[in-house]
C-alpha cells in the first residue's frame, strides 16, 4: 500500500498530458514534470492538480517565446502576468485558485519574494467592477432627485469625490473644504484644475477629471469656513460607517444602482487606463504602490480594436 501510495503520483507526473495535447507540450513536458516531481512533497496539492496549472503555465509561456525554465515561469511577476493575461476566460473563482496554486508551487521549489509587491486580492464580489456611463447617469440623475438638500450635496460630493478623484471612503471622510482647491479662470484665460489634497496614509494631490471639477469646487466653497467637512460638516461622530449610514438614508429608486465608493473609484481608475494615461501617473494619483492594485480592474476595461492595437504598438503617430 505503502509503495502504491508513493508510485501513484510520480506515474500521474510521467504520464500527465494536457487536454488535445497541444503542439507546444513537447518542448515544455519535461521541465513541467521536474518541477513537480520536485515539489510535490512539500505542497498540499495531488501531482494531477500540480500539473494540470504548471503545463497551463508552460504553454502560455512557450507561447510567447520564454525560456524553457520554471524558475523564469515561476516568478511572482510572471504568474501576475498568466492569471491576468493568459487566464482572462476564466471566472474569478478560477483565477484565484490557479494562482494560489501555482505560488505554493513557486514557494516550495524557489521561495522567495514579489519584488512588485503583494499581488491584489482576487475578489467575486462586484466592488470592483466599474459603472457603466448608463449607471453613472442614472446615480447622478437620482443624487439631485432627492427630497432634501443635505441628501443632494452629500451624494454629489460622494459621486464627484469617487468619479472626479478616485477616493474611497476613508479618503472621504475627513476631507476638509479647505482640501479643494476652486476651479476657475487665470488672468491669462486658461482654464484652472480643480485639485483636491487627499489626507491620511496615502496623502497626495489629486487632479480631479473635468465633468466633475466645477461640482466638487462649488460643493467646496458652500462651507462656513475652508475647515468644515466637505462630506456631511454637520456630523460630528466620523466613523468608518459615515458614508454607507448616510447613503442608505438616501431615497431608492427603481432601476438606480447602489452606490458604492469602490465601484466609484473602480470606474474612475477604469476611465484614466482606457484615456491613455502613463502607468506612474495613475498609480499616485490612486494612491498605489504597485501595478496590482489595477490587476482586478482589467477585465472590465474596453477592449481596443485590432488596427488600433496594431498602430499603437508599431508606433505610428
Amino acid at each position: 500500500m505503502v509503495t502504491e501510495q508513493v508510485d501513484g503520483p510520480k506515474t500521474v507526473v510521467a504520464s500527465y498530458t494536457p487536454a488535445e495535447n497541444p503542439p507546444g507540450w513537447r518542448r515544455v513536458a519535461g521541465e513541467v514534470r521536474l518541477a513537480v516531481a520536485t515539489a510535490l512533497p512539500f505542497t498540499r496539492y495531488s501531482a494531477g492538480e500540480l500539473m494540470g496549472v504548471l503545463s497551463q503555465l508552460a504553454l502560455f509561456a512557450d507561447a510567447e517565446g520564454q525560456p524553457i525554465r520554471a524558475d523564469l515561469w515561476l516568478t511572482r511577476e510572471y504568474i501576475e502576468r498568466f492569471i491576468l493575461v493568459g487566464c482572462a476566460h476564466l471566472g474569478e473563482a478560477s483565477r484565484a485558485n490557479y494562482r494560489s496554486k501555482l505560488l505554493r508551487l513557486r514557494e516550495a521549489l524557489f521561495g522567495g519574494v514579489c519584488a512588485t509587491g503583494a499581488p491584489a486580492r482576487l475578489s467575486g464580489s462586484v466592488a470592483s467592477c466599474p459603472y457603466t456611463r448608463a449607471e453613472q447617469v442614472s446615480l447622478w440623475t437620482w443624487a439631485c432627485g432627492q427630497p432634501t438638500d443635505e441628501l443632494r450635496d452629500g451624494l454629489a460630493a460622494l459621486i464627484s469625490l469617487g468619479l472626479g478623484c478616485g477616493l474611497g471612503s476613508s479618503e472621504i471622510i475627513p476631507l476638509r473644504a479647505g482640501d479643494v482647491s476652486a476651479c476657475g479662470t487665470a488672468d491669462g484665460g486658461h482654464d484652472q484644475p480643480t485639485v483636491v489634497a487627499v489626507r491620511g496614509r496615502r496623502s497626495r494631490l489629486v487632479v480631479c477629471r473635468r465633468p466633475w471639477e466645477s461640482i466638487l469646487a462649488g460643493l467646496a466653497t458652500r462651507g462656513d469656513t475652508a475647515d468644515c467637512f466637505l462630506f456631511r460638516p454637520r456630523a460630528v461622530r466620523r466613523g468608518g460607517n459615515l458614508v454607507t449610514n448616510f447613503v442608505s438614508r438616501a431615497q431608492p429608486s427603481a432601476g438606480t444602482p447602489a452606490l458604492r465608493t469602490s465601484r466609484l473609484r473602480a470606474t474612475w481608475l477604469a476611465s484614466l487606463v482606457e484615456a491613455g494615461l502613463p502607468l506612474k501617473v495613475i498609480v499616485a494619483a490612486a494612491g498605489l504602490e504597485t501595478l496590482h492594485g489595477l490587476s482586478r480592474l482589467m477585465p472590465h476595461i474596453g477592449a481596443v480594436e485590432i488596427s488600433e492595437a496594431a498602430r499603437l504598438l508599431r508606433d505610428v503617430p
